[in-house]
This record gives C-alpha cells, structure tokens and sequence, in this order.
C-alpha cells in the first residue's frame, strides 16, 4: 500500500479525463496490463525461465533503456538468492564494458535474452553479434540457436526476422507499450523469473495498485505540478537503501523521457543516502533552492528510520519541499504497486504540462547525427 505524507485537493474530474485519455491512448497498454496479461502468456515465460535456469549458469540480457532498466531495478533491489546470475549488455557503446561482460561468462553454460523491438538499435545490435558468435563457439549453430530468446515486434523487425529464420524462442514486445511502461510485459518479466523473481506476486501487486494507487498518483503528480509552477524545476529521488539504485535510474528514464518536451519538465536526478548526505547533501542543504526532494520511504531498519526522519527535518528547514512515498513491503508485492504507481503518476504528470507521456522523439537527435558520423 503507497502512503503519502501530503495532501493536496483533488480535481476528480480533471484525473477521470486524463485516465481517459491514457486508457484511449494508443500506448496506453500498460494501463491494464497486470489484469490482462494472459495466463498462457505467464506459462510460457515461466517454461522458458525454468529451461534457462536448468541448462545455464548466466542469462546475459542484451537492451538499453527501457528494455532492461525496469527489470534490472527490482532484480537488484531484492536481490533473490534462487535464481541464476543476470549479465547484462548492450546498454553502452563502451568496448571495455562489453568485453568485461564476455569475460563475466568465460567458458559458463549461458544463454541469450536479446530485447528489441526493432532490433536496429546500435549498442544492443553490437553486443548481441559478440554474444552470438560466442555462443556459436562453444554450442555449434543447432544449439545456439535454442539458446537464444528474442523479445521483440510481434510481426516485423530486423530481430524479428532474425528469430524467425533461425527458429529463436520470441517474446512480445506489445505495440501499446513503451519500453519504460514495459517492465510488467514479458520484457521485464522473462529475465526476472531466471534471476529468481516471483512474477505472480509482482503482478498481484500491480493488481491491487490498479484501483488503490490511482487518487495517491494523481496527488503526487498535482503537488509536482504546483512546484514546478513555483519554479522548483528539479527532482531529488531519495532512497536510503542501497540496492535500489537502479529503481532510481528507472524514474530518471521514466520522468525524464516521458515529460522532457517542448521546453517542459521538471529535471529528475536521484541520490542514494546516507551515502550521498557527505557529497551532494551539501549542496541539497545549503544550494540554490530550485529542487524539491521525493523520498521512497522503504521499510528499513531502526538506523535507517532515524537518517530518513533527519532528512526530512534538516532539508525542511533549509527549504527544501520534501514529499515522501512509502511501501510496506519490500518485495515483489510492494515493488509491483510501487512500478505501477509510478508508471501511472508519471502519465498524469506530463498530461498536466500538455505533452504525451508515451513519445521520445528528443532521442533520436544523438542517433541521427551518429549516423552520419558513421
């Protein structure tokens, strides 16, 4: 269950609207996905994590931003002991990234999880060609082949083809979801049920957040909204556990290319404490006073609760607008409503400063000139 520590008046009929506009949406898919995800879908996900987990010692997933931050996040937050060791790649043009990758396998038995929709993307192309030709090495063409499991476009796409010819094992990448609202969909959820996730209390959680998180999403987007209007510009994400960095990558991907349009949006960033109060937590405390701070309040232990209420005094009375969210759980239940409520407040949120939440066309400006370089 989400609690907010504030309070704000609610436009009902304004959230009813944009819950209408989300839900018409043609990517809007995520909106009921955790209802509507079909059994048959969860099966075969669970069949394919079963003979990975049989038959490897590493799952290495190959995809950038939203095709592996998402699962990346609740993987490391919750650290399960049960599975089997996620390497992750493609998600840098960094040589020195991808060869430490390759040596990370050295001679495992391994297998593949190549996530793109269009299969086009450089960094995810350039390391799926090294892992394959790896996998190629050590199994010989037949074997390899079985060892590759592509999410990608349902019908068309370079990967898609690919997969096709060579006879992959496919997962769908939905047309109605971005890749940042994709953590519920078999892309998030194959290499969580390797790495020892339990994706039926994941999406329960999801569930319940469907009806119970919707009015405290709208809450938290609207307090957003009125600060941005009094030039709080900047978004601290706070989190006071160290393993869930990677959440907080997953809300900088999501506020970020979600609202960051049109000269809008407010600028998110993120900080881990109590680790970052000895660096940035000076210039949190005594900068300039254009950022707020959002607190994910997990439960923690006795240490924890006192530096998390510290904070909130401290950055208070140095005039810093602090909201905090919290969980009552840190597990798959609580990580469920938390990728849910987020997902939605953050829909609400750019629907509020007039932009669509589901496009990211400022990303292809860098890819456009690369090529042109190359």
């Amino acid at each position: 269950m989400i609690k907010l520590n504030f309070d704000t008046k609610i436009d009902t009929r304004r959230k009813e609207e944009f819950l209408n506009e989300i839900e018409d949406d043609e990517m809007g898919g995520w909106l009921r996905l955790p209802e509507k995800i079909s059994a048959v879908e969860l099966e075969d996900i669970k069949r394919a994590a079963l003979k990975i987990r049989s038959n490897s010692e590493f799952l290495v997933c190959i995809g950038i931003g939203g095709s592996y931050l998402g699962h990346r996040a609740i993987i490391e937050a919750l650290r399960p002991q049960n599975g089997k060791k996620i390497i992750y790649a493609g998600n840098s043009l960094s040589k020195r990234e991808l060869d430490y990758a390759l040596e990370q396998v050295g001679d495992s038995d391994f297998s593949i999880n190549v996530i793109s929709k269009s299969g086009t993307t450089l960094e995810p192309a350039i390391a799926f060609k090294a892992f394959k030709e790896k996998l190629m090495q050590k199994y010989g063409e037949e074997e390899a082949y079985k060892r590759i499991y592509a999410t990608t476009d349902a019908s068309r796409g370079t990967l898609h083809d690919e997969a096709v010819t060579n006879g992959y094992k496919m997962f769908v990448v939905p047309d109605n979801i971005g890749g940042r609202y994709s953590v519920l969909t078999a892309v998030g959820l194959l290499p969580m049920a390797v790495a020892g996730i339990n994706i039926d209390q994941l999406l329960e959680g999801a569930r319940e957040a469907m009806g119970a998180t919707v009015e405290p999403a709208f809450q938290y987007a609207t307090m957003r909204y009125e600060l941005d209007g009094r030039h709080y510009d900047t978004e601290i994400f706070a989190s006071f556990e160290p393993s869930t960095m990677y959440f907080n990558e997953w809300l900088k991907q999501l506020f970020g290319e979600s609202e960051g349009k049109n000269g809008r949006g407010i600028l998110p960033d993120s900080v881990i404490y109590s680790t970052d109060l000895h660096s940035l937590g000076q210039y949190i405390q005594d900068g300039r006073r254009n950022l707020f701070e959002t607190i994910i309040d997990y439960p923690t232990d006795e240490m924890n609760a006192k530096v998390v209420k510290a904070v909130q005094i401290a950055h208070a009375e140095g005039g810093i607008p602090v909201l905090t969210i919290g969980i009552l759980s840190f597990d798959e239940l609580g990580f469920g409503e938390l990728v849910y409520f987020f997902e939605m407040a953050c829909a609400f949120s750019a629907k509020m400063i007039g932009v669509n939440p589901f496009d990211q066309p400022g990303v292809e400006a860098y890819k456009n000139e690369l090529k042109k370089l190359m």
